[in-house]
């Protein structure tokens, strides 16, 4: 794909699963099936062409999720300083790798191989000396679309290192107030008027933001960084949405890798106001370059940092 350009797409089809991939940025466009009717039924809420993107509709952050607060942050007793592109305030947000294209290492009918390098020489004078290989996967199946990463520090030099991503789902609501979330996680970030972290974690219990069981989202005006997340025997921690009267649920699944999720009812997107739920799995909260012990991962010349998680709409049935 040599004439590459943000327009570019490829289609994954599996039984009556759709995903719509894009080597630009690696990202998420769509995600859907067709039911018995031949009617799509968005499981991720998407767009087409790179022109129809909103609020960071499935993007991909690596190496840091997330704000840092002024772009600046330490690591190993050095002080860097990164570009400060966020439009709610003077902070760094969400990497380097979504707006530019990536190589298609594989490609078949339900799965896509992406990857794309990091140099240190090239990123240096954006604040991030550091070399590394970022590898992408999507694929559907039987038990729905998996998303898997895996990072290698090709450098010569300890990296630090922060992976999210960006869906937004929808259980077929006009607005995401009508359906019902579930969020496994005991303590959420405080964050200040230029939504970067305080510092201080907050428990979710005996307060508004408590989702651990489902509740209906209603009006709440969600930008909330979750920690502390709950998990089963395997360290898988998961993360739902609802709709009880068209009875549809959406399941996130997040392996041992990621520590954290975001998630935002889209107040802010200009067009279309809170459409849709974004859950964001991350490694590591926002801001972790300054905070390491909310999941920052320390990444040693030659060692890889990998993880996975997944999505599955319960009503998609089969094929």
């Amino acid at each position: 794909m040599a004439s590459m350009t943000a327009d570019t797409e490829l289609t994954l089809s599996f039984q009556n699963q759709r995903a719509i991939i894009s080597p630009w940025g690696a990202s998420l466009r769509r995600y859907l099936f067709v039911d018995t009717n031949g009617q799509e039924i968005d499981i991720v809420w998407g767009y087409s062409g790179g022109s129809g993107k909103r609020g960071g509709q499935g993007d991909v952050l690596i190496p840091f999720p997330g704000r840092i607060g002024n772009g600046r942050y330490s690591f190993d007793g050095q002080t860097f300083q990164l570009e400060c592109n966020d439009k709610e305030g003077p902070n760094a947000i969400h990497g380097f790798v979504r707006s530019i294209p990536w190589d298609i290492q594989d490609h078949d009918s339900n799965r896509v191989v992406m990857s794309v390098k990091l140099n240190a020489e090239t990123y240096r004078p954006r604040g991030y000396p550091f070399s590394l290989n970022i590898r992408v996967t999507y694929e559907l199946n039987a038990t729905g679309l998996s998303c898997a990463f895996t990072v290698e520090n090709i450098g010569d030099r300890t990296a630090p290192i922060g992976i999210g991503f960006h869906p937004y789902f929808t259980v077929g609501t006009n607005i995401i107030d009508e359906a019902e979330a579930q969020i496994p996680a005991t303590g959420f970030l405080e964050f200040n008027e230029r939504l970067v972290p305080t510092g201080t974690i907050y428990p979710v219990q005996d307060t508004p933001w408590d989702y651990r069981r489902f509740r209906p989202i209603a009006q709440q005006r969600f930008n909330h960084c979750y920690v502390n997340l709950e998990r089963d025997a395997e360290g898988i921690a998961t993360a739902a949405l609802r709709h009880i009267p068209s009875n549809r649920t959406i399941t996130i699944t997040m392996d041992s890798a990621f520590s954290a999720v975001v998630v935002y009812t889209g107040d802010a997107i200009a067009d279309a106001p809170r459409a849709a739920l974004a859950i964001e799995p991350m490694t590591c909260a926002s801001d972790a370059f300054n905070h390491p012990e909310w999941g920052l991962t320390r990444l040693a010349p030659g060692d890889t940092f990998s993880g996975c998680w997944s999505v599955d709409d319960s009503s998609r049935g089969g094929a």
